[in-house]
């Protein structure tokens, strides 16, 4: 479909009729930071945001949630639990929606998983083109995500009076119907252009090479001392994972009542930098140093879901480095590990 335009005063409207009809999530002021909440009115929104605090995924994939209901006795059944309502996300950058196709791949992937099939069904995602990096921690220009052309429904890029509305899928040509949408104009086209062009300039390349040599590089490191040197200063607290947008590392609980007659099984976010996470039966813990499961966790985002999926599982966002108590530095750690092979 051809892209449209919307009136800055006119996206009230549109907001308020997609909260009248479904839930909506977007980027809601949280003292000085931002997260993706539930939102009741147009006035809690915040679209001018740098980045949140987690990823949109909590709203496919719940960091706690109910999968499988049990009861015990003579006569034991299960059933499976599946909560999804219809839902929008509203105001997700860029990023983000690259960060939403890998956890498409992987909860597909065969067997799929009905919880996140069924979430992510229901969820409608209209993006927030960013004009400039979030902050001094973000590098999603190396890793080809500061822009999307796919994995939203809508995408909205201000260009000055109005917001630009490119359709990414047919559910997102549904939601225009009826609205105060315009056809793009050549001269909306050229602010477009005009847009990109200063966005192309504000976004800089900081990992000194191009990183589609990254997993050459990371397939090259199992040695390298770099592992070491950040395992020392790492606390293993799992921050990187818990905000990092493509991390779906889980484990589960079973919680029994009283009673003991019945039973939840939940699903509860977990994290490859835990020691207890790589225990296996009989108490054999087969990570046990941090610099292992550092280097597991970049192999990870540069390495193996790239082999697997198609895609880096790194989007640049910088929440790892962002939230690491540590200081460790995604960018530095690529950086020294091509200088150890180019030395």
């Amino acid at each position: 479909m051809l892209p449209k335009t919307i009136k800055k005063e006119n996206l009230r409207v549109f907001v308020e009729g997609l909260l009248s009809e479904s839930t909506v999530a977007a980027p809601v002021a949280k003292l000085n930071k931002y997260a993706f909440a539930d939102v009741d009115s147009f006035d809690e929104i915040v679209l001018d945001y740098n980045t949140s605090l987690l990823s949109p995924r909590k709203h496919f994939y719940p960091p706690n949630e109910a999968v499988l209901a049990f009861e015990l006795g003579p006569a034991p059944a299960a059933r499976p639990v599946i909560e999804a309502e219809p839902r929008v996300i509203l105001g997700v950058h860029p990023c983000d929606v690259a960060a939403t196709w890998i956890l498409d791949a992987a909860f597909t992937d065969s067997p799929a998983d009905p919880n996140y099939v069924e979430k992510r069904k229901k969820a409608v995602i209209i993006g927030m083109n960013c004009a400039k990096p979030c902050d001094e921690f973000c590098f999603c220009k190396d890793m080809k995500t500061y822009s999307a052309t796919e994995g939203f429904d809508l995408m909205l890029t201000d260009i000055g009076g109005k917001y630009f509305v490119e359709v990414g899928s047919g559910r997102g040509e549904a939601l225009l119907v009826g609205g105060d949408f315009a056809a793009a104009t050549a001269q909306d086209l050229k602010a477009l252009q005009e847009w990109q062009d200063k966005k192309e300039k504000n976004f800089k390349n900081r990992i000194p090479y191009d990183t589609k040599f990254l997993p050459e590089i990371l397939g090259q490191s199992d040695t390298s001392l770099v592992w070491e040197a950040i395992g020392r200063k790492c606390f293993s607290c799992a921050s990187c994972n818990t905000a990092c947008p493509t991390c779906y590392c889980f484990n589960m609980k079973d919680e029994v009542t009283a009673s003991l007659a019945q039973g939840v099984r939940r699903r509860i976010w977990d994290s490859c930098q835990l020691a207890e996470f790589t225990e296996v039966a009989g108490g054999e813990v087969f990570r046990k140093d941090r610099s292992a499961r550092l280097r597991h966790r970049f192999n990870r985002k540069g390495k193996w879901l790239l082999e697997k999926y198609g895609k880096l599982g790194c989007v640049g966002c910088g929440r790892c480095d962002r939230n690491c108590l540590a200081k460790i530095n995604s960018v530095e750690v690529y950086t020294q590990l091509a200088g150890e092979q180019t030395t």
